[in-house]
């Protein structure tokens, strides 16, 4: 049955990263997929994220519009003008009061949540795909709010699809490092990671060095790579991440959705908090043995992050059993059961009911 129409609210900045519109994409993806269309709508969105919606075939609106109330309204009539009674919202900016108008409005709302600080919550479904997630987080929400808890609900796009049952084995002497830091890295921690990388004497290492198309930071990159010793390829707005990814015999990533990714593809990783919400990430993937947390950026030093490198690379055992726990984690079909739960969720609600089931307006 074809769903309709699908409104995304979610931005993408130099500041805030495109974590939230990327994850967003996976689930517009079988929304899509299902014959369904997908309206992105948005306050802010980076030229290259922008051109990355268009090109998986999503529509975008965007307005410029701070006060939540009036957004929720614009959101409202929006989804009204595309006969829309299902809207997914993510990011940190939108509170319980935007839960609740968007639902006064007659929408059908699943709220992508990380932290559990939005409450009361009102929305139809509330979506926490990290490892660390737990019904107390959400102990102050209305009874008939629905939670999907955990990696087994992992918004994965599907370039990562055809990795869902493939096994990995992994390299005894690690010769291709993967380092990644959000898809903007506004504080240029990339430059920081790689010197500790050269210092540490881990070996002959070929670095890929992967950054979003709104980093601000990629001329001096360039710079870096072409003066270093070590064989550095910095690579721009990547569409194929799960093969870059799968290329990777040890990554040094950011603790936000890219671990998740990293953890399907069965990786050895290092995880740096760069926020305080990868801080929880960070430390539910080191207590599952499946990453190694490699602490807060405030508190980086080069020489000890050196030496977390080099053991890393020198320890096989390590790498195997990172490598094994990980893949536990994440089986990569978490987009479809979104999808499943939030139509089955739709269907039960009395709002919107016979629009959706009819697919039309």
């Amino acid at each position: 049955m074809n769903p309709g129409t699908l409104v995304v609210r979610a931005d993408a900045s130099v500041a805030m990263g495109s974590g939230h519109i990327m994850r967003c994409l996976a689930l517009a993806q079988v929304w899509q997929d299902s014959g369904g269309q997908v309206v992105f709508a948005a306050r802010e969105l980076t030229p290259a994220i922008a051109r990355r919606l268009r090109a998986e075939g999503m529509e975008i609106e965007t307005w410029g519009l701070s006060n939540l109330k009036e957004d929720a309204g614009v959101l409202a009539a929006l989804s009204r003008r595309r006969c829309a009674t299902t809207v997914v919202v993510d990011g940190y900016q939108f509170d319980s009061a935007y839960q609740r108008d968007l639902r006064d409005f007659g929408l059908h709302v699943l709220w992508i949540d990380d932290i559990g600080q939005c409450g009361p919550y009102c929305a139809h479904v509330v979506l926490n795909q990290n490892a660390y997630a737990h019904a107390g987080m959400y102990i102050n929400r209305d009874p008939g709010t629905k939670l999907l808890l955990g990696p087994h609900y992992l918004l994965l796009r599907k370039e990562f699809f055809p990795w869902q049952l493939r096994s990995r084995k992994v390299a005894v002497v690690p010769r291709r490092l993967l380092v990644m830091m959000g898809g903007s890295d506004s504080e240029n921690f990339i430059t920081r990671v790689i010197t500790a990388i050269q210092t540490a004497g881990v070996g002959a290492l070929e670095i890929t060095v992967v950054i979003g198309g709104s980093n601000p930071h990629r001329e001096s990159l360039y710079d870096l790579a072409s003066r270093s010793p070590e064989n550095i390829r910095l690579l721009v707005d990547v569409k194929n991440m799960a093969e870059v990814m799968a290329d990777a015999d040890l990554a040094i990533s950011a603790a936000g959705h890219t671990c998740y990714e990293l953890a399907l593809l069965q990786v050895p990783m290092v995880l740096i908090s760069l926020a305080e919400n990868q801080i929880l990430a960070a430390r539910a993937m080191a207590h599952a043995h499946a990453a190694i947390d490699g602490g807060w950026f405030g508190s980086f030093e080069s020489k000890r992050f050196g030496q977390l490198i080099q053991n890393a690379a020198q320890n096989y055992d390590l790498r195997c059993r990172l490598a094994q726990n990980a893949q536990r984690l994440v089986d990569g079909r978490g987009a479809y059961r979104t999808f499943q739960c939030l139509r089955q969720n739709a269907a039960e609600s009395s709002e919107g009911l016979s629009t959706l089931q009819a697919g039309v307006c």
